[in-house]
């Protein structure tokens, strides 16, 4: 009740008001079952946006910290990311991780539609990252389709490190879905999981038209907070020899 309160009555209604959004693509939209939205991951704006344009509830998952916050602002963060159709996750180790996974398996097989971002968190510079394979993880283990959407512009609304939104134009596209049924019963394999999530990744960047960087956003991250400070970076920015099967962070990455 409270997410269709915010939806229609209370937070949508402004957020359509000030900022016009031209959606593309909704007829890829599953109009019942479970699904995974997959989308890149520009801004905070993008967890506010993209499910306005979405008939059905969209479910993010979110830090858990969100949800835990002590005192009367604590309450109000809890009351509000529930009310946007976020669910909390707690991302302190294995155990953990696995666990996140389960939910959100869950959730799919109870028909929902869960957005999450493989990138893990959001760009440092409007390009798209590798992404992380729990997205492909949790789509073999729901039997569920994955449907790309590309977010153009929200990053010049609500730029990393401003706490303001601006007015532009924006642009949500919504992308023919993924099937991945021939994969049935290798979830848990990393090289069948790393050719799910790049051939989802691939897909984003044709929607999106953004460049492609081979390396995880959170090491750009990295690599930029040492440039900035001046330091030369331990290693040299190339493609990550690990690979991390974890379900990504929420849009507050």
């Amino acid at each position: 009740m409270l997410y269709w309160l915010m939806k229609y009555v209370l937070l949508g209604p402004l957020l359509r008001l000030l900022w016009p959004t031209r959606v593309t693509g909704t007829e890829n939209l599953p109009a019942e079952g479970g699904a995974i939205l997959a989308s890149n991951h520009l801004a905070v704006a993008d967890s506010f946006f993209m499910p306005l344009y979405v008939s059905r509830r969209v479910t993010f998952p979110a830090k858990q910290e969100y949800f835990t916050e002590r005192g009367v602002k604590g309450k109000f963060k809890k009351w509000f990311f529930t009310g946007v159709g976020q669910f909390p996750i707690d991302r302190s180790g294995g155990t953990a991780a696995q666990a996140a996974i389960d939910t959100a398996v869950r959730l799919l097989r109870e028909d929902h539609l869960l957005g999450i971002y493989p990138e893990g968190t959001r760009s440092p510079d409007a390009r798209l990252y590798k992404g992380k394979t729990g997205v492909a993880r949790i789509a073999l283990e729901a039997r569920v389709p994955v449907v790309p959407v590309a977010m153009v512009g929200t990053d010049r609304v609500n730029p990393i490190g401003s706490k303001m939104w601006w007015p532009r134009k924006l642009e949500i596209r919504f992308g023919a879905p993924l099937d991945f049924s021939r994969y049935e019963g290798l979830a848990g394999d990393r090289f069948v999981e790393r050719s799910i999530t790049d051939e989802i990744m691939y897909s984003l960047m044709e929607l999106s038209g953004q460049e492609y960087v081979d390396i995880y956003a959170a090491k750009a991250k990295e690599l930029l907070a040492a440039d900035e400070a001046g330091l030369r970076p331990a290693v040299p920015a190339q493609p990550d020899a690990r690979e991390v099967t974890r379900l990504p962070e929420s849009q507050a990455g």
